[in-house]
């Protein structure tokens, strides 16, 4: 690859403001080309670069061949999206998970009710009383006091007492639940999941299925120091379904669509994804999540009875509800959300060093997740309205995290990477397709305006 020094400079210098500056003006270029032909033309290109789709997935399978140190070529991967379902057991072991999830409904109609008869005692009261009431509590406000302050005080202490330490992380966290409870727990979701997908499911001699077994294996082979991973065994389901998606349950259940390797064809994307998702198991994210939430409920209590005894009417109490639940939503569970996000993305790219993947690929995993999203029309929502980072900061964190992974790498004696920066290769193209695009655009621009007027075709 012979780059002049200063597009040299340019590309491995990272800068996500000259990068960006890039791929929104050529957008622009591209969204803007008046004549249909050539906008179809574009288009076309760019989608078949972006979503490396029109080679079939048996045929892409062959390339995602894993050796014991992960050694493959780079090619592109887009539109991954990860999600995670949360289920009861019945199991006896779940026993304490399983009553808090079902009596939590209750707890908050239980609230509403106090606080409405609270409300409607306090109107049916006569003038006369409530004023002793009211003098009787400015007599006792000390005891009042020091009532709310004792039951405070019982919080915090629950609260302290149930703080650990996050494994590899050491981030300190409050748990509640125990993570063998959640093991548990995910059996019934493991046995929905198979009563639901039990017909599409590939068998172990399918193509599909071995490389994601041999992906998932080399992983947690490469990690079995590491005493979450080596305790549990990980067994692969892959479902022949279009849908782009990758989970792994608590208890070591992998799931893996035909979509999601419809759409990757780079092994070392493959692993950070799956990596990420072990992750999540391995730092118990499941049991640190179900406790928070189940922290804040509980003390949300609180403040729903103060709602609804407050409110002169039961509009205004659902009016006052809408809003706590909104605020501990956006202020509390969404924050906490994308911070667990952000270190599984951290874990898993660790995870994926010492399997000898080349964790580069991650960060352009996440840029080609933005161009995907653009090309496509997608709407962009503000972070804060999401429970997921968005994919530029994605990539920037996983940027940032790189160097340290590289060195993890390098301590496991994994051979050198050899060949270009994927972030390079990645940003030469994107340069490469927006030039064409001009090119395809002059033209064609000039000979619509002398053959007939300039019409205005909407774009999608």
């Amino acid at each position: 690859l012979n780059l002049s020094r200063n597009i040299r400079n340019c590309f491995l210098s990272g800068s996500h403001d000259s990068y960006r500056n890039l791929i929104g003006k050529g957008l622009r270029c591209l969204l803007n080309v008046p004549n249909t032909e050539v906008y179809k033309n574009t288009q076309h290109s760019l989608r078949r670069f972006c979503f490396q789709s029109s080679r079939p997935l048996r045929e892409k399978i062959t390339s995602l061949q894993i050796s014991s140190v992960g050694q493959f070529p780079c090619h592109s991967a887009w539109n991954i999206q990860i999600t995670r379902s949360f289920h009861t057991s019945p199991s006896f072991q779940a026993a304490p998970v399983l009553f808090w999830i079902i009596v939590k409904p209750a707890q908050k109609l239980f609230a509403i009710i106090l606080g409405r008869s609270i409300r409607n005692w306090w109107k049916a009261l006569p003038p006369n009383k409530r004023e002793l009431l009211k003098e009787s509590a400015r007599k006792n406000k000390w005891k009042i006091l020091l009532g709310v302050s004792s039951l405070g005080v019982l919080f915090v202490i629950f609260y302290f007492t149930h703080l650990e330490e996050t494994p590899i992380t050491g981030r300190t966290r409050l748990l509640v639940f125990g993570k063998e409870h959640f093991r548990e727990l995910s059996q019934l979701e493991y046995d929905m999941w198979m009563e639901e997908l039990k017909s599409k499911m590939l068998p172990e001699t399918d193509a599909c299925y071995q490389v994601v077994e041999r992906v998932v294996g080399h992983l947690s082979e490469s990690n079995k120091d590491i005493p979450q991973i080596s305790a549990l065994q990980w067994v692969i389901h892959v479902v022949d379904e279009p849908s782009v998606n990758a989970f792994v349950l608590p208890n070591g259940q992998v799931f893996v669509f035909t979509g999601l390797l419809n759409a990757v064809s780079d092994i070392h994307q493959l692993s950070f994804i799956l990596g990420h998702e072990i992750a999540h198991v391995v730092l118990e994210h499941a049991a640190e999540k179900a406790s928070l939430v189940h922290f804040l409920d509980f003390l949300s209590l609180i403040f729903l009875t103060m709602i609804w005894a407050l409110c002169p009417r039961d509009s205004l109490a659902v009016v006052g509800q809408w809003i706590q639940s909104k605020l501990q939503e956006f202020m509390f569970d969404r924050p906490y959300s994308r911070t667990l996000e952000a270190e599984a993305d951290k874990v898993g790219l660790q995870l994926a060093a010492k399997a000898c993947v080349d964790v580069r690929a991650s960060s352009v995993f996440w840029q080609q997740m933005e161009l995907a999203e653009t090309v496509q029309g997608q709407p962009k929502l503000p972070e804060w309205l999401s429970t997921h980072p968005s994919h530029e900061n994605r990539a920037e964190h996983l940027d940032r995290l790189i160097p340290e992974a590289l060195k993890i790498r390098e301590s496991c004696n994994c051979p050198s990477l050899s060949g270009p920066d994927p972030r390079l290769i990645f940003r030469l193209n994107m340069q490469h397709l927006l030039e064409s695009s001009k090119d395809q655009e002059t033209p064609n621009s000039t000979k619509q305006d002398l053959s007939k007027p300039k019409l205005d075709f909407p774009h999608t």
